[in-house]
């Protein structure tokens, strides 16, 4: 399967996706925000990335800024509480492959990953 750069500053909302995303044979990096998962990229190249919006240091926002400033075209799946759709459009708006609620199902979770990878590799 897939290696997944998941990136979440709560233990516990992170623990959940991984168990996820273990389960159906992902290999998983963390990162507690934004700054530390830009750190993790300079070594890994994970096929795709989740993220939380709300992080102390660099948010989900500022890090899709970021990675598309690096030009690295990792797909990114927004994982967030706010159901606000003018949440979801600027995170489209900034590079965001797609936006799921917190918590995620683990059906709807797995799907959007094989379709971000999918269309990544496609492209």
């Amino acid at each position: 399967m897939a290696c997944i750069l998941l990136v979440d500053d709560s233990t516990f909302g992170r623990g959940i996706v991984m168990k996820m995303l273990q389960k159906n044979g992902h290999d998983i990096i963390e990162a507690d925000n934004g700054l530390n998962a830009l750190k993790v990229l300079q070594e890994n190249s994970p096929a795709c990335i989740i993220a939380d919006i709300l992080m102390p240091e660099m948010d989900g926002q500022k890090l899709l800024m970021a990675l598309h400033g690096l030009q690295r075209n990792i797909p990114v799946i927004i994982l967030t509480a706010d159901i606000q759709e003018k949440t979801k459009n600027i995170c489209l708006e900034l590079g965001a492959s797609m936006v799921l609620h917190k918590p995620p199902k683990e059906k709807d979770l797995l799907s959007a990953i094989d379709e971000v990878i999918h269309k990544e590799k496609s492209a």
